[in-house]
């Protein structure tokens, strides 16, 4: 299984942290990687856009993983999870006093991951690292 790992320490509480990542709505006010919308609930399908580089692509993953304050999991398939599946998290971990440490990944498998991950692997960790930064500026700017 191969991983993208991307983490970032943001000087804003975690229940400020969580408002702005739950937001979906809000999101072409501070990031311009991914727009998100559906109902955030475990088993329901969102509704996922995500520019890369200008590339642009629609995705229909399904929430695992809800954890109020804590944890944000959902999955997306290639036609079967065998063919290709990827688990995206983003998980918040207080740190501190008004600190919360942001970590983003996602975990690819799949008989298809290793071919199709040589294509997307830079650009999806350079877009994850650009959603982090985003994320941390908008809150930080809520909070100060």
């Amino acid at each position: 299984m191969k991983e993208i790992r991307t983490e970032i320490l943001i000087a804003a509480p975690i229940e400020v942290l969580w408002r702005v990542f739950i937001d979906f709505e809000s999101y072409s006010d501070w990031n311009s990687i991914m727009t998100v919308s559906g109902e955030l609930a475990v088993g329901h399908r969102l509704k996922l856009t995500v520019n890369l580089n200008g590339k642009v692509s629609s995705f229909r993953p399904k929430l695992t993983v809800i954890e109020d304050q804590r944890q944000v999991e959902w999955v997306g398939n290639l036609g079967h999870r065998r063919i290709f599946s990827g688990n995206h998290y983003f998980h918040f971990l207080p740190e501190g006093e008004g600190q919360t440490r942001f970590v983003h990944g996602e975990r690819f498998s799949g008989v298809f991951s290793r071919g199709i991950l040589k294509k997307v692997m830079d650009p999806t960790e350079e877009a994850f690292h650009k959603f982090n930064a985003s994320l941390k500026e908008y809150a930080e700017d809520l909070v100060i």
